[in-house]
């Protein structure tokens, strides 16, 4: 896996363009919001995931589908159970993936953030496949974007928090914080401080 930095795509992972972006009103890339996702819900390996960010959900198929098919979202990232990564937008661009949102008392995160979404619930513990991946990718976007750091990786339900949970506590985010500083942790530490 390795970015590009002119397109803002990566190569050697899944491309999977949406539609559903637009520029960054100012071309700032400061914050990455990690969420978690399956479609239908607590179901893994389906594709419906990729379908809904490409707007090829069919509402018919799953009663779920049907609430939820029109939207019109997005991340620029999704990282699956066997840690296959799928990148729908490129870097460069918004995604539509944090909603209403604040960071540090910033609204509209999907302005000058990256949207990573893990396959998973809240309270089911992601696989040891997703962590190497999201730290290998993680570590090329912070090296890519000085703007980025290890302070501005949060959780969506960091930004908008009682609207959203995800990624839950079942993210361990002692171990992607001791990884990405090159110390050692246990694999079941502690959760988020």
């Amino acid at each position: 896996m390795l970015l590009d930095p002119v397109t803002g795509w990566f190569a050697g992972v899944h491309h999977c363009p949406s539609t559903h972006c637009n520029e960054r009103p100012q071309g700032e890339i400061s914050l990455l919001v990690l969420h978690n996702i399956s479609l239908p819900p607590g179901q893994f390996g389906t594709g419906k995931v990729q379908a809904f960010f490409t707007s090829g959900l069919d509402p018919a198929e799953h009663a779920y589908f049907a609430g939820i098919a029109d939207m019109r979202v997005s991340a620029h990232f999704f990282i699956e159970r066997d840690g296959q990564v799928s990148q729908f937008v490129s870097c460069l661009q918004r995604a539509w993936h944090a909603g209403v949102s604040n960071f540090a008392g910033r609204e509209n995160c999907n302005d000058f953030s990256l949207g990573i979404e893990l396959e998973g619930t809240d309270d089911l513990p992601y696989s040891d496949a997703q962590y190497d991946a999201l730290l290998a990718l993680v570590r090329q976007l912070l090296a890519a974007y000085p703007a980025l750091s290890i302070e501005r990786i949060c959780g969506h339900s960091d930004i908008a928090p009682g609207r959203k949970t995800d990624p839950g506590p079942a993210f361990d985010w002692s171990r992607l914080r001791a990884a990405l500083l090159g110390t050692s942790v246990a694999v079941n530490s502690p959760i988020k401080e």
